[in-house]
């Protein structure tokens, strides 16, 4: 019986890129930024710029010939607004829609402050990790509460 040979070790060693860091842009050209330069100046992949192009119809990047993008100032505060409002504030897609809407795109560029009879939190957010506990609590309250209900009923008779 003869030994099966050893598989052989891969000449390159294969590492996960480093998750890049959004780069800085002193000065966009007067064409505007390419797709890919706009995904690393925002820090995102090229792909999550394409499909938010889908998702939010007020995003119209400049468009040649070709089909290529071209991101000019606007479009990337637009996308810096988006990052935050899904990446930094929780919001889903619907939600930072509805937001946007309910606000004004330049309003919120701005950074201008909320009304304040402005909701304090939307119900379009996407639910935190301490959601499921909150569910599963309320689900246990309300039992509680079913099973009190039917004690006061049985007291009343």
């Amino acid at each position: 019986m003869t030994p099966m040979p050893r598989p052989r070790p891969p000449s390159v060693r294969r590492r996960k890129p480093a998750p890049q860091k959004p780069a800085t842009i002193t000065a966009i050209p007067e064409r505007g930024l390419k797709i890919g330069e706009a995904a690393r100046a925002l820090g995102v992949e090229t792909y999550v710029l394409r499909f938010w192009e889908t998702q939010f119809p007020f995003l119209k990047p400049k468009h040649t010939r070709t089909k290529h993008r071209f991101y000019q100032e606007k479009d990337l505060d637009v996308l810096r607004l988006i990052k935050r409002l899904l990446h930094d504030e929780g919001f889903t897609i619907v939600g930072a829609n509805k937001h946007i809407k309910e606000f004004g795109i330049d309003a919120l560029m701005a950074g201008k402050p909320l009304p304040k009879n402005a909701p304090a939190s939307s119900p379009e957010r996407a639910p935190s990790p301490s959601s499921a506990i909150d569910g599963q609590a309320r689900r246990v309250l309300n039992e509680v509460r079913r099973d009190l209900e039917s004690i006061q009923k049985i007291l009343e008779d």
